[in-house]
């Protein structure tokens, strides 16, 4: 699965013959082809795909796309670390180590007679 994140153009330039240029992306400048969007300019915004820009993107709608993604991470940042305390506490309670556990579960399935 990709993940489509805006980047704003830095700068454009001519490389064996095709259009490129920097993008960044929240502090992370990646070179990519710009020959698919002979209309973009520095200070625009692009979606990446492989290497090459593949649209162009008006600063409000890049904005937003980055403001959702920030409330994304946010909330998967805030799942993981309740997560991550639910299974601390669980781990803390439980008197079986994994081996043992495992050696129950084991047990469980083998037939018996």
């Amino acid at each position: 699965m990709c993940l489509a994140v805006p980047g704003k153009v830095i700068e454009i330039y001519s490389a064996n013959g095709a259009r490129m240029g920097k993008v960044d992306f929240g502090g992370v400048v990646r070179e990519a082809c710009l020959d698919f969007l002979p209309e973009i300019e520095v200070g625009d915004y692009t979606i990446v795909h492989v290497g090459f820009g593949i649209s162009r993107l008006d600063e409000e709608e890049a904005r937003s796309t980055l403001e959702l993604l920030k409330e994304i991470e946010g909330s998967v940042e805030e799942a993981a670390d309740k997560g991550s305390a639910h299974e601390a506490g669980v781990a803390r309670s439980s008197p079986l180590t994994t081996r043992e556990r495992l050696g129950s579960a084991e047990r469980k399935r083998r037939p018996s007679g």
